[in-house]
């Protein structure tokens, strides 16, 4: 009955917004509250579709009422019901539509939170979106110089990445992270960020771009005086020496113990390869310093 009840108001409302020879303008007041009822009738009833589509048209009715943090909320209403019905295309595009509304009242942290909780949604289903949603999610606080924000963000992407087995992107956008964390002061998040990359460079027996990225961020007055930079210098120096045994002791040490979970399983996995191979001399010296390389 319940859903009958819905039919109805959803088809009083669409009468109400489809013009014609004796409607010259739409009522989207009463429309958007018929919409509104409609689609909580049907996800009580767990019509899905319906209900999704529902309040796809309530929230286009608050956003015609311009309301956006109200029409935000409905499209949000709409993505997760997308999701239970396995829509992947339509969670994405319903969650960004939230977030642009959401930019729409001037509020960039529940924007970027509309495209984090998708991203997590997609994470599985669809890891190249979810990277452009965290990432996207990132720039959305720092445009807001609200850096600090952005590091749970940073974090879940850098677990995508690592997941998908890119570990370069990885490491890139852990430099990123520890620029974003030096420019709200948080000197401890940024070291940690600095010795990841390191780590992760490590991890695919990359020894030239690691110790590249290490000379690079000892340039850095807050990571040279660092506990994290003493535990990089201790890697460095025994990959340079072929020392398995004290790469895997540096690998247990408390220092990398508390970093990230998913960068403390890849330490405890070094050394991946033949460290015979190494060759240190490839690695330029003296090479300046460009703070790009953090980026």
């Amino acid at each position: 009955m319940a859903s009958v009840d819905a039919d109805k108001l959803v088809a009083k409302a669409d009468k109400l917004t489809t013009l014609s020879f004796t409607r010259w303008s739409c009522d989207w007041r009463n429309s958007t509250s018929l919409y509104e009822q409609a689609a909580i009738k049907y996800r009580l009833k767990k019509d899905n579709e319906k209900a999704k589509i529902a309040f796809e048209k309530a929230s286009k009715g608050q956003e015609m009422l311009s309301s956006p943090w109200d029409a935000a909320k409905h499209m949000e209403s709409a993505a997760v019901l997308a999701k239970e019905l396995g829509r992947w295309n339509e969670v994405s595009d319903y969650y960004r539509k939230a977030s642009e509304l959401y930019i729409e009242c001037g509020r960039s942290q529940p924007a970027s939170d509309a495209l984090a909780k998708c991203a997590r949604i997609l994470e599985d289903p669809c890891p190249d979106e979810a990277i452009k949603l965290f990432r996207d999610a990132c720039a959305m606080l720092e445009e807001d110089d609200k850096e600090q924000m952005t590091f749970d963000l940073y974090r879940d992407a850098i677990s995508v990445y690592v997941k998908m087995e890119r570990y370069t992107d990885a490491a890139d956008f852990l430099l990123k992270w520890g620029l974003a964390a030096d420019h709200c002061n948080a000197v401890n998040s940024q070291c940690k960020a600095y010795l990841s990359a390191i780590i992760v460079y490590l991890y695919v027996h990359d020894f030239n771009e690691a110790r590249k990225c290490y000379n690079d961020c000892t340039q850095i007055d807050e990571f040279l005086s660092s506990d994290q930079n003493r535990c990089a210098t201790k890697l460095i120096a025994a990959y340079e020496e072929g020392d398995a045994d004290e790469i895997k002791r540096v690998g247990q040490s408390s220092t990398i113990s508390h970093l990230d979970h998913v960068i403390v399983r890849l330490a405890r996995k070094l050394p991946t390869g033949d460290l015979n191979s190494i060759n240190t001399n490839k690695v330029e010296e003296g090479e300046p310093f460009d703070e790009n390389d953090l980026t």
